[in-house]
């Protein structure tokens, strides 16, 4: 994650790392029609792709910006349901900081305190995990566990039991310090979210709905779809504009189950914009105060990002499953916000950013690719794992005259040829480039993807 985007259809609900050049000399809102314009942009010629947004100012009602189509029956509008992925996460901190206000929890608390005696959490240097370990993603937990084995890459998470992820805890090393590092995790803020279930003695969606959910009166944000969500879903699609499954997450629900409409999510922007006067209020304010390094430029609370691009601080999240994305930002210091809701997995995070400051550029648009016609014998020299990371890999396998490429917990999407060494994925903008040795032999790969190009060693 973050420095390393290395996610191409992502089994992995992902946040993303946003790089800013200079611009205007004044933070405004951008205009209403700049905005619809760069929604209009990125949705392009896809059909049935949508994206709704709403911008809060404190005190005031959202106003709600709409491009595309729900990709079906349903209007698109403030009251169309997304799936919001990641964003699940601050939710799931904005509850650890709630029963932390009651007492129920103490930040520094021990997870094996709280979860049944015949797992064995992983320990190191005599230091054990914590609460705010977990929710500052600094446990020295990976970003997915490696026994997670989708029976189907289609809903990957729909599979994995909590019996399976007891066996990981119990069996696996930490790698490095306890609070040395930050490391995007799924894992771990699924497992905080488990937690704080066994806590309370309730589900986790039964929990949310009682601390957050009611009383921010967000009545069509569920992880179980009730008939009026399913009246009003946008259909997901991947990168590429195919329709795609909704995603289960019943394990890790904490990292990424929640559904939501625009109106809704304005409803839990506005009440982290109000810390005294909306219910709440105070246990949401607690978790955005940033507390540990996320990388050179940006950090960490509970749950939420911090960067500072002009000075000005901007708290942030996003998220992503097969067919949709999503953004929450807001500036502490405006006391304004933005939400953007896509059914589509291609990104928005720059629109999110630019509503929110109009000195952020929005991203152009993709650069088109072209098959090129190439002798399909090649592609035996390609065949082989690549590691890219110490816990992720990408594999190249042929079948029949087609390349194909699989990452770590991922599913298999086909590569195309646009020269002999440089081939593109149409479900998501990212591209490979092989690599030969002096002898011809390819030993190695180059990822292309969000501006960063990282290299994989062949392994096997």
């Amino acid at each position: 994650m973050m420095s390393k985007r290395i996610l191409l259809r992502s089994a992995a609900l992902f946040s993303s790392v946003v790089l800013f050049s200079g611009g205007l000399s004044a933070q405004s809102w951008p205009a209403d029609s700049a905005v619809k314009a760069a929604l209009q942009q990125r949705i392009g010629s896809k059909p049935g792709v949508g994206i709704v947004v709403a911008t809060v100012e404190k005190g005031k009602p959202a106003t709600i910006l709409t491009a595309g189509t729900s990709g079906s029956k349903a209007a698109l509008d403030g009251n169309t349901v997304f799936e919001i992925g990641s964003i699940t996460k601050v939710f799931t901190t904005a509850l650890l900081a709630d029963m932390v206000a009651r007492g129920e929890v103490k930040l520094d608390d021990p997870i094996s305190k709280y979860l049944p005696s015949t797992v064995h959490v992983p320990t190191r240097g005599g230091k054990q995990i914590t609460l705010l370990d977990l929710a500052t993603q600094s446990s020295g937990l990976p970003r997915l566990p490696n026994n997670l084995r989708p029976a189907d890459f289609t809903n990957p998470y729909a599979d994995y039991s909590v019996q399976q992820l007891y066996a990981f805890l119990s069996s696996y090393e930490l790698p490095r310090d306890i609070g040395a590092q930050f490391e995007y995790s799924n894992l771990g803020v699924g497992l905080l979210g488990h937690i704080l279930s066994l806590r309370a003695g309730k589900s986790y969606e039964a929990l949310l709905t009682e601390r957050i959910l009611r009383p921010l009166k967000m009545n069509d944000s569920h992880i179980v779809f009730t008939p009026q969500m399913r009246e009003h879903l946008a259909t997901g699609h991947d990168a590429a504009g195919v329709v795609v499954a909704n995603w289960d997450i019943p394990t890790l629900a904490g990292a990424g189950a929640l559904r939501s409409t625009a109106n809704d999510m304005a409803k839990f922007l506005a009440a982290n914009l109000d810390s005294v006067s909306g219910p709440v209020g105070r246990a949401l304010a607690a978790a955005h105060a940033p507390r540990r390094d996320a990388d050179r430029q940006m950090k960490i609370g509970l749950g939420w990002f911090t960067m500072n691009p002009f000075g000005t601080s901007l708290v942030w999240h996003n998220g992503q499953t097969g067919g949709y994305h999503s953004f929450i930002g807001f500036d502490p210091g405006k006391a304004r916000g933005v939400v953007v809701l896509a059914n589509s997995a291609g990104t928005i995070d720059d629109i999110g950013f630019h509503t929110l400051d109009e000195r952020i550029p929005v991203a152009p648009p993709a650069r088109t690719h072209k098959v090129a016609s190439v002798d399909a014998r090649l592609f035996d020299a390609y065949v082989g794992v690549y590691q890219l990371a110490p816990t992720f890999e990408i594999t190249i396998t042929k079948e029949g005259d087609s390349l194909f490429a699989q990452a770590t917990a991922q599913p298999k999407f086909q590569i195309f040829p646009e020269s002999e060494t440089d081939f593109f994925f149409m479900v998501v903008d990212a591209q490979i480039s092989f690599v030969k040795d002096s002898s011809g032999k390819v030993n190695q790969i180059i990822l292309h993807q969000g501006g960063a190009n990282i290299p994989g060693a062949r392994v096997r």
